[in-house]
């Protein structure tokens, strides 16, 4: 029996319980909530997704984002600068082809609820303190757990908030990484784990980098990727990871550009630990683009082993052979596992039962019992 075990972790949003998100929602739009009531309600659920975290097995856990009302535009309530008009929709180049299914993507609650108003002043740290709250939340209920917190890169926020004040795309992109930076060292200062969500190197290339062909693309990740670096300096890489995601939507995803022609980028970023999609139907197949191209010595992945978009519970052996495929790629000491994206990207996002979910989870840490018992024997 081995006492080496393969840690599990996922990517950031989990679901958020009713009454929170009938508040978080009412907040949004601009009806009056009480603070204190709020902030109760928030300490609740914070308590509760880690204590089903833990009891599911996981081995790196986090508060759930249950503050955050989506794991991008929360930044418009903590920088200042962002006060234009708010993006009504958004390109996917994939939805274009297939109308149904953005009828189908656009009608989901917690998406039409979302808001990210254009740049239109120059960004500064508005509030501070709610970063760090969130982790005194996460400390205090996680006991001891190893924790991370997922924080906006500065290339999703640019991705999200059209930039109608700052003369370019990089001057727009580094004011944001000089603000994101005061997050991402509270995050740190915490003994927490920091995950850059990086949707902008992947889903960006069907969404709003569509028109660029493939190298003006790979200019523009490069960009974003040196400012991430800018942005967390004064972080340990090992105390660093980041999220690459083609978008977490139930899209046919057809136009998902493949790792293999963004990989050497994305090793140049900081962070030692690379999570990515791995169990989807259209990126399972890249643990062999992986393994013919290689992965840096000095990078831990953690792929994702089970997908948060349907109601099946991956079995533990799928989970486990997914990882021996894996094992293949890399070292299993710089093996992770993890989940595609996160169930609840959005508040009142409906994707998934919330019950589906810790079922999940409960079955990817077991899925990492199997394989370890096999691989490190």
């Amino acid at each position: 029996m081995t006492t080496r075990t393969i840690a599990s972790t996922h990517t950031g949003s989990l679901p958020r319980p009713d009454r929170l998100i009938t508040t978080m929602w009412a907040a949004g739009d601009g009806v009056p909530v009480d603070a204190v009531a709020l902030e109760e309600q928030i300490d609740d659920a914070v308590r509760e997704v880690v204590a089903r975290q833990i009891d599911a097995g996981i081995t790196v856990i986090n508060d759930g984002e249950m503050s955050k009302p989506s794991y991008a535009t929360y930044v418009q309530h903590r920088l200042s600068g962002f006060d234009g008009e708010s993006v009504q929709t958004y390109h996917f180049g994939d939805l274009v082809d297939f109308p149904r299914s953005a009828e189908m993507v656009a009608d989901n609650p917690g998406r039409r609820k979302r808001s990210a108003p254009a740049c239109n002043g120059p960004i500064g740290v508005k509030d501070p303190r709610p970063a760090v709250d969130d982790m005194t939340r996460l400390s205090r209920a996680a006991d001891g757990h190893q924790i991370f917190t997922s924080a906006a890169s500065p290339g999703v926020v640019s991705l999200f908030f059209g930039n109608e004040y700052y003369p370019d795309h990089e001057s727009y992109l580094f004011a944001i990484a000089d603000a994101m930076r005061v997050e991402y060292e509270a995050i740190a200062d915490a003994g927490a784990i920091v995950q850059l969500d990086c949707p902008d190197l992947a889903m960006g290339r069907h969404s709003a980098y569509a028109d660029l062909d493939d190298e003006e693309f790979r200019r523009i990740i490069s960009i974003n990727i040196e400012a991430l670096n800018h942005a967390v300096r004064n972080i340990p890489a090992e105390q660093l990871r980041m999220h690459l995601c083609w978008g977490n939507y139930p899209g046919p995803h057809h136009c998902d550009i493949s790792i293999a022609q963004i990989a050497d980028i994305v090793w140049t970023a900081k962070p030692r630990t690379v999570l990515f999609e791995g169990a989807n139907p259209r990126h399972a197949h890249e643990w062999k683009v992986l393994a013919e191209i290689g992965v840096p010595a000095d990078k831990i992945i953690c792929p994702g082993v089970i997908e948060p978009q349907s109601n099946y519970i991956e079995h533990p052996e799928v989970v486990a052979q997914r990882l021996e495929q894996w094992a293949t790629v890399v070292d299993p000491e710089r093996l992770m596992a993890g989940v595609d994206c996160g169930f609840s990207v959005h508040v009142g996002i409906r994707n998934i039962d919330p019950d589906v979910a810790f079922a999940k989870l409960a079955s990817l840490a077991h899925g990492c019992e199997l394989a370890s018992e096999r691989i490190f024997r």
